[in-house]
């Protein structure tokens, strides 16, 4: 049968029903004893007609049913009277009303009694409650909500709720509320255990009462907490830097900020992390940054001396977090390498100079044990920028800024672009002190031409390394093609096709004379009429790729006139239109000498050879003689009858046994030097030491070799008598003085 309506009420009426609703709510919630919402109580409130003709409900879920459909309440037939406007704003104003008696009569006096963290507990239980009262109230004057409200436009029921708890309770509270919650963080801050979940709700309460804003959060809570934060590990930080070494300081460090993301990630809001992280960042670490990272016997110098990888790590990932935090990590580190790079030099320049009064092997020579050195110096400090830096383009800005100050110094007289070029030639030769496998000759190489990219002076590494190259190549002093080659494409990569095409040019020239040699021994098998009676190889090579070496009219004996012959027969019969230039002076011969005791294979230069040969028809031979017959200068006559009557090894007895020739070519030397010097600044007026070294050596190789420390004697000569003077910004350039 059906449920018939009650009749409506009036003003007085409905007003009263709502009062006793409202007080049996909060008994409710107060846990005071009192019955639940009956049927008929609940339909006074109600005013709505349901049909139970076909079905019938249980008491339960008729109410849940009226409460779900939201059924329209008494306030509906207070609100439909004819003066509704007046009447909803009483409804309005008994509905804050309401809900301030009940902060003011039950929630604030509960507060009021406790403290810190019980005061807390207390505020979230009543929270909780007052959420539920304005849920239920605002069902109750749900029709008030839907028509009234908008038309006056006024806070929504569930605002105005929100809104008088906090004009009551919060504005009054939130000084104690704020103490508790700092108080508690501090307590975890020193390792006690607390009620997380308690501080999250006291969090949430903070934001909900911004209605949408967290305004509310950030002045009252959020900016406090910053400020407490800053003055804790202030503290904190002044008693760690004066009693822990660098890494325990950072160990410190790096577990507080974990802990401080960790206490945003249970009870703060998120937008409370960046400004936590950064505060406790700029406490631990900017602060104190000059004096962790320079601390004696523990901060970054020591960490890099020792190897402290792991500590290195930490403490780049602490500072790459801080504002310009590298930059001063930066500084230390370049000034590190630069003082351990500047110290091997000084250390080699010392070893150079006591050198002269002992004998060592090549494999000793303190320039090619400096370049080993500063490799691996390099390996070691490239490995802290790639693994503990995590390649850092400022870190390796850092290690190439320190690389480039040692990496141009000298070692006497000796530029970095020829120590490097002849420690490369080391590891190339057959007879090299580097005696390494295959594998380690290839890193070893890109090893070196790393160090060339901190070199000024690429141009002078190119040229002493082409004319080491010729060595190996003339001299079959290389040990292996594919090294030669792969040292090529290093070059190649790291300067441009510029500075290695005429070196590759220069090996594919070997190559080419290997099959041409091949095809001359063929020729003579086949025509074994034009055999010259001596074995004979020859490399013919392209002009534009090799060095400019120096050529002359030596006038051969007849046993080697017949091999040239014998050559350019055959070079002629498949080339033509093709010039053979002869180059004597990189010429090797094997010469059986027979000598009183036994006979001895001799392996001689070529000017050598041809000097011996000229004793087979003769047993005394006059300087006078040996010139004219040769066709040589004074010049070449002095150095090859030196070397085969003066050095350690004696071949030709030479009298009477004095040097007066040698004394005056070396006369004749320094002027020569010293007018080329003039010569080269008069047209260039201001020239650096290298380049003007390196061009007096080749404009004065079409007469002598010159010895680079004479051409430095003769130009601190030339500043002494004025015709040349320092630069006064750098004194390794010189300049003309007119």
């Amino acid at each position: 049968m059906p449920i018939h309506a009650p009749k409506t009420v009036d003003v007085e009426a409905g007003m009263a029903v709502l009062k006793q609703s409202v007080t049996k709510l909060t008994n409710i919630l107060e846990g005071l004893p009192e019955l639940p919402f009956n049927t008929m109580e609940y339909m006074l409130l109600c005013t709505c007609v349901v049909s139970t003709d076909s079905f019938s409900l249980s008491l339960l879920s008729f109410l849940r049913l009226m409460m779900d459909l939201l059924l329209s309440l008494t306030i509906y037939d207070l609100c439909t009277t004819k003066s509704a406007d007046d009447i909803g704003g009483k409804l309005y104003a008994e509905y804050k009303k309401s809900l301030m008696d009940y902060l003011d009569s039950r929630v604030l006096p509960s507060l009021r009694s406790k403290h810190d963290e019980y005061m807390l507990k207390e505020l979230v239980r009543r929270w909780l409650n007052y959420k539920v009262m304005v849920r239920w109230l605002s069902r109750f004057f749900h029709y008030l909500d839907r028509y009234f409200v908008k038309k006056k436009a006024l806070l929504p029921l569930k605002e105005a709720g929100i809104t008088c708890f906090r004009d009551l309770v919060y504005e009054e509270m939130k000084g104690k509320i704020k103490d508790a919650v700092i108080s508690l963080i501090y307590q975890e801050r020193e390792g006690s255990q607390i009620d997380r979940p308690l501080l999250n709700s006291v969090v949430e309460i903070f934001i909900q009462i911004g209605l949408g804003s967290k305004e509310y959060y950030k002045v009252d809570l959020e900016a406090r907490l910053l400020q407490d934060t800053a003055a804790y590990y202030s503290r904190k930080a002044s008693k760690w830097i004066l009693e822990d070494s660098c890494p325990e300081y950072m160990l410190k460090a790096e577990e507080r900020l974990k802990q401080e993301k960790d206490r945003v990630d249970h009870y703060l809001d998120h937008t409370t992390q960046q400004k936590l992280i950064e505060n406790v960042e700029h406490q631990l670490l900017s602060v104190n940054e000059i004096q962790l990272l320079e601390k004696e016997n523990s901060g970054l110098i020591a960490l890099l001396r020792d190897g402290k990888v792991d500590d290195l790590e930490r403490l780049y990932r602490l500072f790459s977090r801080i504002p310009e935090g590298l930059t001063h990590v930066s500084q230390l580190f370049t000034q590190n390498v630069k003082a351990e790079g500047t110290a091997l030099v000084s250390q080699a320049e010392n070893a150079a100079s006591s050198k002269r009064a002992e004998k060592r092997d090549a494999a000793d020579s303190p320039q090619l044990v400096l370049i080993r050195r500063i490799i691996e110096l390099h390996d070691k400090y490239m490995g802290y920028v790639q693994e503990s830096f995590q390649n850092h383009t400022l870190l390796n800005k850092a290690l190439k800024e320190a690389f480039e100050v040692f990496c141009n110094k000298s070692v006497a007289s000796s530029s970095s672009a020829e120590m490097l070029a002849s420690f490369c030639d080391n590891v190339l030769r057959k007879a090299g002190s580097e005696k390494l496998s295959d594998e380690e000759i290839d890193r070893t190489l890109e090893k070196a031409m790393k160090l060339l990219s901190y070199i000024n002076d690429k141009d002078l590494f190119a040229e002493f390394s082409r004319k080491k190259l010729a060595r190996r190549l003339l001299f079959d002093r290389y040990a292996n093609e594919d090294h030669e080659r792969l040292i090529l494409t290093y070059l190649k990569q790291q300067c441009g096709g510029q500075f290695s095409s005429k070196m590759e040019g220069m090996v594919t020239d070997l190559t080419l004379a290997r099959e041409n040699q091949s095809c001359f021994e063929d020729y003579l098998n086949v025509n074994p009429h034009a055999h010259p009676g001596a074995d004979l190889s020859v490399s013919v090579l392209t002009t534009g790729f090799w060095p400019s070496y120096k050529s002359s009219d030596l006038t051969l004996p007849d046993e080697m006139v017949k091999c040239i012959e014998a050559f350019k027969k055959f070079y002629e019969s498949s080339s033509k239109n093709r010039k053979l230039s002869w180059i004597y002076s990189l010429g090797t011969c094997n010469i059986n000498a027979k000598f009183d005791a036994k006979s001895i294979e001799l392996n001689v230069a070529t000017y050598q050879a041809a000097v011996l040969l000229l004793f087979n028809s003769a047993d005394r031979l006059s300087y006078g003689e040996i010139k004219a017959q040769l066709n040589l200068t004074d010049e070449d006559m002095v150095r090859v009858l030196h070397s085969l009557s003066c050095a350690r090894y004696t071949i030709l007895k030479k009298a009477p046994m004095t040097d007066t020739v040698i004394e005056d070519v070396n006369k004749d030397r320094r002027y020569a030097v010293d007018a080329y010097i003039v010569r080269i600044m008069k047209s260039r007026k201001a020239l650096g030491h290298q380049q003007l070294v390196l061009e007096c050596i080749q404009q004065l190789s079409l007469m002598f070799k010159p010895d680079v420390k004479l051409i430095k004697q003769r130009i601190e000569d030339l500043i002494t008598r004025e015709f040349l003077e320092r630069d006064g910004e750098d004194l390794n350039v010189y300049k003309y003085i007119a």
